[in-house]
């Protein structure tokens, strides 16, 4: 029963991450929601109700010990500001200015990078495995987004900017988030982050400069399942999940994130996808499930951000 119940989290909150990203492209299309209101609100309210979770757990006392370390402290605020702010806003960008497919899967290349910069440091070999996953990504990229033709990219520029921006902010969170994790839950640390990078976004942005009477009933809803459904709780379930699965299963079956994210792009919001852009798909989702089989490969970008115990972000 546990295992059962561990599975069904896991697949839940990476379908909860995929669906968030095209219901966010809805927003901004059709309710024509600011990037940055967005951002501001979804980092700050779940936030505040990831680390209301970690109050009732069995570890509250590190929700304000980590910021009693002043080495700890600087730490988190770099990360929320250059590793959570970063990834929330450039995955956003990319999905406004493309579509929530594209967005999450060029997101997806972090592992990559994350095996060239350690690589590049000598931290790591080149292995085999490693030049068919950068392989595949490559290929995956070049058909998705230009459908097979050189002549012209079939995805507009910004979207492409803003994805690969995502990518590298993502291997950076990952990265630069590892020794946190190792003395703090992984909890504590998103849910700070979060409230860091919408606090300081709030300051240029506030949350309460928004015209809510241009907003209906199914805007509001859409509104929940993003904060809510497709960031706090999509977190709390994939961090559930490891309590009776392994970090590698888990990491596998989170892999569903970008399918579903492509699933709904191409038929619910109706955005025209080439034969080429899903054998791009394919590759990329195929170099995905290549990297959480071989987890020795590179560091969990898990989403967290993390894992062994894994943090995700999108």
């Amino acid at each position: 029963m546990n295992r059962r119940r561990g599975i069904f989290l896991v697949i839940t909150g990476a379908i909860f991450w995929g669906i968030g990203g095209t219901v966010a492209k809805k927003l901004f299309q059709d309710y024509y929601i600011d990037v940055n209101w967005l951002v501001t609100t979804r980092l700050l309210i779940a936030g505040l109700l990831l680390l209301t979770v970690q109050f009732f757990r069995a570890d509250r006392s590190q929700i304000f010990g980590v910021w009693k370390n002043r080495s700890s402290a600087t730490h988190l605020l770099i990360f929320g500001l250059l590793g959570m702010l970063a990834v929330q806003y450039t995955y956003m960008a990319s999905i406004q200015h493309g579509n929530a497919a594209v967005a999450t899967l060029l997101q997806y290349l972090a592992p990559i990078m994350i095996i060239v910069y350690l690589i590049l440091r000598k931290q790591t070999v080149l292995t085999r495995k490693d030049l068919v996953t950068v392989s595949l990504a490559l290929v995956g990229c070049f058909f998705l987004l230009t459908n097979g033709s050189i002549s012209q990219l079939s995805v507009p520029t910004p979207a492409i900017v803003w994805g690969v921006l995502s990518g590298v902010a993502l291997a950076f969170y990952t990265l630069y988030a590892i020794p946190l994790l190792k003395q703090y839950d992984s909890l504590v640390i998103v849910g700070w982050a979060m409230i860091i990078g919408g606090f300081s976004l709030s300051l240029i942005h506030p949350p309460w400069r928004m015209d809510f009477e241009g907003l209906n009933l199914e805007a509001y809803s859409y509104l929940v399942f993003v904060i809510i459904f497709s960031t706090m709780i999509a977190f709390w379930f994939y961090i559930e999940s490891l309590q009776s699965l392994q970090a590698k299963e888990s990491s596998l079956l989170g892999s569903i994130e970008p399918l579903a994210a492509v699933l709904t792009t191409v038929f619910w919001l109706k955005e025209p996808f080439g034969i080429f852009q899903w054998g791009g798909t394919a590759c990329i989702i195929g170099m995905i499930f290549l990297l959480a089989l071989n987890k020795e490969t590179t560091p969990r970008s898990s989403e967290l951000p993390v894992k062994e115990e894994p943090l995700r972000v999108s």
